[in-house]
C-alpha cells in the first residue's frame, strides 16, 4: 500500500519526536548513574559534582520526557 506524502511526514515528524524523548531519558539515566558513583567514591570526582548530576539525571529521566510529550501532543480535533 502507498502512503499519502503527508502521512509519511507525520509518521517522520513523529519517530522524531520519539527517538528525542528516548534519548533525554536515556541521558537522565546515565547522569544518575555517573551521579551514584561518584556519590559511592568509586569516581574521584568531587562530591557536590555527584549532587548536580543526581538532581539533573532524575529531571531528565522523569519529569522531562513528560514535558517533551505533552508540548508535542497532538491537538484534540
Amino acid at each position: 500500500m502507498i502512503e499519502a506524502p503527508r502521512d509519511r511526514q507525520a509518521d517522520n515528524k513523529a519517530r522524531s519526536r520519539f527517538m528525542v524523548i528516548s534519548a533525554v531519558r536515556i541521558s537522565g539515566v546515565a547522569f544518575t548513574v555517573v551521579a551514584l558513583l561518584i556519590l559511592g567514591d568509586s569516581l574521584a570526582l568531587p562530591r557536590p559534582l555527584g549532587w548536580v548530576l543526581l538532581a539533573v539525571g532524575l529531571v531528565d529521566a522523569l519529569i522531562a520526557p513528560q514535558l517533551l510529550a505533552r508540548a508535542w501532543r497532538s491537538p484534540r480535533p
